[in-house]
């Protein structure tokens, strides 16, 4: 895993097996009491790409210094033996969980989480909230698993488009588990991050219009002439990364989330 740059608390919020799931949690330098925390869940985790936690490293520490309690979350992937989208999706549920749950231990608000997820962390971000269904065993299903907010940046929505491509053996159960078939009044107030080269612009284009229509508060930007995966850090000289963590600052700003210092 490339190292982290910023110093980080790691915490095991979840084990399968042998396998220890982690929070990379950043602190903010003032422990207030009730601060708002975010998770975030990183791309390119269906495939076994070099994608890690400290991808999301730069949001979470930009994010800490204004007063939130930023995780950068440790999942299920494409490097585990067996993996299927299932398992992440459970593991988003796990962790919002395990948060609640030891919410005062991190003087953070329960009412105050964020679930924030790029690609394929997008896609198991909003599934985690649409469909019930899927659930680990140790859970304790009894603590919401719902975040109160949801940040996206440009994810894949439609599931028989991705078992297809990556988990045929899925397809049976595809339609069951895409936010695109499956709109609904569900998900908490939404700040959807796009580019406008992004080749799953359209189908992201068309969910949260349908989704809006019935009812969703979801705030729509667009980036003009960028591609998926613009905001990460090395990207255009970190403009977009530095142009989305004033974003997110305004978003959770707005929900009164944080507070301008």
């Amino acid at each position: 895993m490339p190292p982290f740059v910023f110093p980080v608390e790691e915490v095991t919020y979840k084990v399968i097996g042998e396998r220890k799931l982690k929070f990379y949690i950043f602190e903010p330098k003032v422990r207030k009491k009730d601060r708002a925390a975010i998770l975030f869940f990183i791309g390119g985790s269906f495939g076994k790409g070099p994608r890690t936690p400290a991808d999301f490293q730069h949001h979470a520490e930009y994010i800490s210094s204004k007063g939130a309690v930023a995780i950068c979350v440790d999942y299920r992937n494409g490097h585990d033996e067996g993996f299927t989208p299932i398992q992440a999706i459970c593991d988003v549920k796990s962790a919002v969980r395990w948060l609640r749950e030891h919410a005062a231990d991190w003087y953070v608000d329960q009412e105050k989480i964020v679930v924030c997820g790029s690609s394929a962390g997008g896609y198991i971000a909003v599934s985690a909230i649409m469909f019930n269904h899927m659930n680990n065993d140790g859970d304790n299903q009894s603590i919401n698993h719902i975040p109160n907010a949801l940040i996206i940046f440009g994810a894949g929505m439609d599931a028989v488009d991705i078992m297809a491509r990556r988990y045929p053996e899925l397809l049976d159960q595809a339609q069951d588990m895409s936010p695109i078939h499956n709109v609904k009044k569900c998900l908490p107030p939404t700040l959807w991050i796009i580019g406008s080269e992004d080749n799953l612009l359209g189908q992201n284009k068309d969910f949260v219009e349908s989704m809006v229509m019935i009812g969703n508060d979801i705030s729509w930007v667009t980036y003009a002439g960028m591609e998926h995966g613009f905001f990460l850090y090395g990207r255009h000289g970190n403009i977009p990364l530095n142009e989305t963590n004033v974003k997110i600052e305004e978003f959770l700003q707005s929900k009164f989330f944080i507070y301008s210092q």
